[in-house]
This record gives structure tokens, C-alpha cells and sequence, in this order.
């Protein structure tokens, strides 16, 4: 008996895993691509070697609320600024509702770091923007972008300093 208790406890966790990878494909397949930018980083961790911590600009909002949308709105080129948080009004066709958790006062956009290969730090030193993928209102960062919204996509790493 403890054995199917098992096996159906590693079916429900298996199954949960691969609803969670299906809904982010979708996400990146069918989401509008957003930009959001970025504030200046650091990106060196000891622990976990190249990585870059992110901060967007709209996080200098403040807030009472532990969490809810921001809403945004995008521009021509689709990068996103603040318009306001979410008040139950309709949004207008070039405005997103954008997911935020609240630390403290201040809006916290996840994710907050990019993970990248050892060697790349200088490369990524030049993004200006995080690239998300939007769909309703689930988002997902997908890159990161330098200043002429040009995804960075580094072929080859550098030699690690």
C-alpha cells in the first residue's frame, strides 16, 4: 500500500511539473513581447558566480498592498512605463496589467535575477531592458535586450576574469 501512496505522490508531482513547463511554452509561444527597463545592477555574485541582479524602474513605485497589478502602459516600440495601480477600471488597448509583490512599500517585479554562463558578464552589462512575455495576465522574462531593444544573445563565451 505504502508503495502506491508512492507512486501516486511521484505521478501528482510529475504531473504538476510538466502543467507548470506547459504553461510557461505557452506563455513564451502565444505572450506579447514586452520591455521593461532596467535599473543599474551588479552583475557578480559570489556564491553563484556570473548573474545579473535585476531592478526594474517602475519599482520605485509605493504601495500599500502586498501584492496586485501595476498597470502599464506600452509605447510604439512596446516598452512599458507606470500608469497606475490597479483600481478595477477597464484598461485601454495599449495598456498591460503587470503581476507585483510588494517588500516593504516598494513594488517588487519577479523575477529579480538573470542567470547567465560564466564569462558573459560584459556582455550583459549592457542590457537596458528585460524582455517579457505576456499573455492576460501571467508574464515571464524571456532575455534581456541592450539599449536599441536588440536581444543580447551571446555566441560564445569570454575568457572568465
Amino acid at each position: 500500500m505504502k508503495a502506491y501512496l508512492n507512486l501516486g505522490f511521484a505521478i501528482l508531482i510529475i504531473a504538476a511539473f510538466i502543467f507548470s513547463i506547459s504553461g510557461k511554452e505557452k506563455i513564451i509561444s502565444d505572450g506579447k513581447t514586452i520591455y521593461l527597463a532596467l535599473a543599474p545592477v551588479d552583475p557578480r555574485s559570489i556564491m553563484q558566480g556570473d548573474y545579473m541582479r535585476l531592478r526594474y524602474e517602475i519599482e520605485t513605485e509605493k504601495t500599500k498592498n502586498k501584492t496586485g497589478y501595476l498597470i502599464l502602459e506600452l509605447d510604439d516600440k512596446n516598452i512599458a512605463s507606470f500608469v497606475k495601480f490597479d483600481d478595477g477600471t477597464i484598461i485601454t488597448l495599449k495598456q498591460i496589467m503587470f503581476k507585483y509583490i510588494a517588500k516593504g512599500s516598494r513594488v517588487n517585479i519577479a523575477p529579480s535575477s538573470f542567470l547567465f554562463q560564466q564569462g558573459l558578464r560584459e556582455i550583459y552589462q549592457t542590457a537596458e531592458y528585460g524582455i517579457f512575455k505576456i499573455t492576460g495576465k501571467q508574464h515571464l522574462l524571456v532575455g534581456l535586450a541592450d539599449g536599441d531593444l536588440k536581444e543580447i544573445k551571446p555566441l560564445a563565451p569570454e575568457n572568465s576574469d
